[in-house]
This record gives C-alpha cells, structure tokens and sequence, in this order.
C-alpha cells in the first residue's frame, strides 16, 4: 500500500452554503462559518450530511468540504453523523472519503461508543478502502483503543492486518499511531509485528521506526 497525500485543494472557490445552493460569499469556509455562527446549526449540518451520502456528486462534494471545515472548527458538532461518515469511508467520492476520515478519529475521541456501534462496517470496509480511508480507519480504531481496552479484543485483528500491509512510510506513521493505543498483549504482538517487518521496508523507514521503538537494526542495515 502506499499512502497518498491527502487533498489540499483550496476551498474558497464556490461551494454550497445549503445542499443545492451555491454559499452567497463562495467557499467552504464561508459557508461553514454561517452554519457555526448560527444558534442552531444542526438541521443544516443535518442537510449536509444528506446530501453528502444521497445527493448528486457535485453536491456531495461540496457538502463533503462544508463538513471538512465543521469538523475541523467544532467537531463534537458532527457526532450525530456518525453512521454516515461510516458509510462515506468507502465512498467512490474522494472528497467524501475525506471528510469521514476527518470526522471519524474526532468522533471517536468525543463518543467512542457511538463510533464503536458502527464497527462491523468500518472492519468490512478497511481492506477495500482507499489509502485515505485506511488511514482514518487505524487512526479511529486507534482512538477507541485509547479511550478503552475493552475495544482491543475486537479490533486486534485489523490492526494486524493494517501493520502488516503498510508500506514503509505508512507503517512509520501507523506505528507512532497504534503502538501508543495498544496495551498488554495486544501491544507485544502489534510491536512484534512492526519489528518483523523492518528488513523488508526501506532503510530510512527502517531506522526511523527503530529509533522510535529504541531498538537497533539488524546486520543487513549496518
């Protein structure tokens, strides 16, 4: 797997204030400035969310980066979408996979229990998911782990899974994310299989890893 950067695209060009509207000011920022500065913003975040799942593709991504710029402002604001952004992590849209790979670690820091309901679908999704959906899946599971051990048990095995398929960059990040969310045993076999994997990644990643792990490299990279 190699993990892609994720979207920079500038947002100021003109997006949807509501679904089907262009914002009057243009932009996502603009639009997701309205909906915080309003005393009740959740029918319109509500709308969003809707349209992001259901609507025409334009539309859905358009409200997809109104939803990127909320979670990244207010995120506790977006827990009630939480079984949408489960399903947008394997969207064909890339924009929406985006935003629920934004939205999920946060939520997951904020309700973990609300995420954990919707975990049956984010394990199924996690080997077809793209290079940005992988990463907002470990970094969710992650979270769970952190804010309970109970979520260890059930989310081991993709983990696992996770490590052992990164590439060397990828599994640099991974390790720094999941290593620290992982205790007792689960913890052992996770590092375990880090370190199984350091003669088959590149050397920079490699040392890089071990430096984090304080261990040293084997012979071949000496």
């Amino acid at each position: 797997m190699t993990t892609k950067k994720m979207s920079t695209e500038d947002d100021t060009d003109a997006t949807e204030a509501t679904p089907g509207k262009k914002a009057a000011g243009g932009g996502a920022v603009v639009a997701a400035q309205k909906i915080l500065a309003d005393e009740s913003p959740q029918s319109k975040i509500a709308e969003h969310g809707e349209t992001m799942m259901e609507g025409p593709r334009t539309a859905a991504t358009q409200s997809a980066r109104v939803l990127s710029e909320i979670i990244a402002a207010k995120s506790e604001l977006v827990v009630p979408l939480v079984a949408k952004f489960a399903r947008g992590i394997s969207s064909s849209n890339k924009r929406v996979v985006q935003a629920s790979a934004e939205a999920l670690p946060a939520i997951a820091r904020i309700a973990p229990a609300r995420v954990a309901r919707q975990l049956d679908v984010l394990k199924s999704s996690f080997e077809e998911a793209s290079d940005v959906g992988k990463d907002g899946l470990v970094r969710t599971f992650a979270a769970l782990c952190t804010a309970s051990v109970a979520y260890q048990k059930r989310l081991e095995p993709v983990l696992t899974l996770a490590l052992k398929g990164a590439d060397g960059k990828t599994l640099f990040t991974w390790s720094q994310i999941v290593l620290p969310a992982l205790k007792g045993e689960p913890h052992a076999r996770a590092r375990a299989v880090v370190e199984g994997r350091l003669d088959l990644i590149p050397r920079s990643y490699a040392q890089q890893i071990a430096d984090f792990l304080g261990i040293k490299l084997r012979l071949r990279y000496r």
